[in-house]
């Protein structure tokens, strides 16, 4: 896409050479504007070589050349995202001002809008910001974020305001540009690996990294659905608008998920769950006591199993990774469990290990029916089971 990055006088402006940088790395083509004030924190140097191109700004838009260089660049666009969006920003874009750089691009045409607030706590939620705020969002603009987090005056309480970082931008805009063919559905994710402990310190785990549900999560998101995400130990930055939640042991994704199943239209089973735990879990460290050791193991909670009693209109969509009679295996299981159809995975197959970006599976249904799909994205991968859910739903 075509997007021009302004920023506004705020001190997240620090940033927009990096938000730039990474919005390149995705694939974008960027240009930069920035209000007088953006200048207070940020030098046009610094912007210019972010984006390799000269500062559309209060000098180089009234220069002597005869052109209207704010339209110009407005039909170039496919989006202007402002960050910083500071509350003067805001008003003068709400009140079409058109009197900087910022609110003349508001109003000449180009397609999307993106606003992403920076400011102190008090000042986000005054009446008149919020009341800019609707205004814009009234007649189409888009905003990502303000978030809760540490603030930039000294001494100010953590408070919501935060900008979102240049990271969890790019990751959020393709849900601005998508088909939004989700609204008003719910999708309920679990992700991630579980930990069952053997005392306070130890425990059984695996190496699930939780970017299969992480990624299911940003396509839901991205198609316009209500996403919530039970997620055992992560890495990831889970994405900005899904309701998260983070558990650890089976037992507690388990009462994770019954908590959202009811209101849920499509669950999508990633979480690569423990099948034991410790019988008794010590209370305290335990000491190494000789060259063997056995440990006494009881089985976790099968989570779909207990699910699909308590199922009506759901859609569920399982995973299931095997090392041989793959199809068959894992059609038994999403018979036994209910599932409308489950996506098979190899472990041990070239590029798919846990942790991967890529992954390839095979989609089974229980009557044994499969479909093996390429090696891809896991996010491509999130976007084709999604539309095979969103068929069973509607059909």
């Amino acid at each position: 896409m075509n997007l021009i990055v302004a920023a506004s006088g705020g001190v997240a402006a620090l940033k927009t050479p990096t938000l730039i940088r990474r919005l390149e790395e995705a694939g974008h083509k960027v240009r930069v504007a920035a209000t007088e004030a953006a200048f207070h924190f940020i030098t046009p140097l610094s912007l210019a070589v972010a984006a390799g191109s000269e500062v559309f700004d209060q000098a180089s838009w009234f220069k002597a050349d005869g052109q209207a260089k704010h339209i110009d660049l407005a039909r170039w666009a496919d989006a202007l995202i402002v960050s910083p969006a500071t509350a003067d920003a805001l008003a003068s874009a709400a009140q079409a001002r058109a009197d900087d750089v910022i609110s003349a691009l508001c109003i000449s045409g180009i397609p999307k809008i993106i606003w992403v607030p920076a400011m102190n706590t008090a000042m986000w939620q005054h009446p008149l910001v919020q009341k800019n705020v609707e205004t814009l969002k009234t007649i189409g603009h888009a905003f990502l974020g303000p978030v809760s987090g540490n603030l930039a005056a000294k001494g100010e309480a953590a408070g919501i305001g935060r900008m979102l970082e240049p990271e969890e931008i790019v990751a959020a805009l393709p849900s601005l540009f998508k088909s939004q063919d989700l609204s008003g559905k719910h999708v309920l994710v679990s992700a991630g690996p579980t930990r069952e402990y053997l005392d306070p310190v130890r425990f059984i785990s695996n190496p699930s990294s939780g970017k299969m549900g992480y990624a299911m999560a940003e396509a839901a998101l991205a198609r316009g659905a209500k996403v919530t995400l039970i997620t055992g130990p992560s890495a990831l930055t889970p994405p900005v608008s899904a309701n998260t939640q983070k558990v650890e042991t089976a037992l507690d994704m388990l009462e994770a998920l019954k908590g959202s199943f009811a209101s849920c239209d499509i669950l999508v089973m990633t979480a690569a769950v423990a099948d034991w735990r410790a019988k008794h879990v010590a209370t305290e460290k335990q000491p190494k006591m000789g060259e063997e050791q056995t440990l006494e193991l009881i089985r976790t909670p099968d989570i779909l199993s207990t699910l699909k009693p308590l199922r009506s209109k759901q859609i569920m969509v399982g995973f299931a990774m095997e090392t041989d009679k793959g199809v068959e295996r894992a059609a038994d299981k999403a018979s036994r469990k209910g599932l409308d159809f489950i996506c098979l995975n190899y472990p041990t197959q070239e590029g798919t290990s846990f942790g991967g970006d890529d992954n390839q599976i095979t989609v089974v249904k229980p009557n044994g029916d499969s479909e093996k799909l390429a090696r891809m994205s896991k996010r491509a991968i999130a976007d084709i089971i999604l539309d095979k859910a969103l068929a069973l739903k509607q059909s």
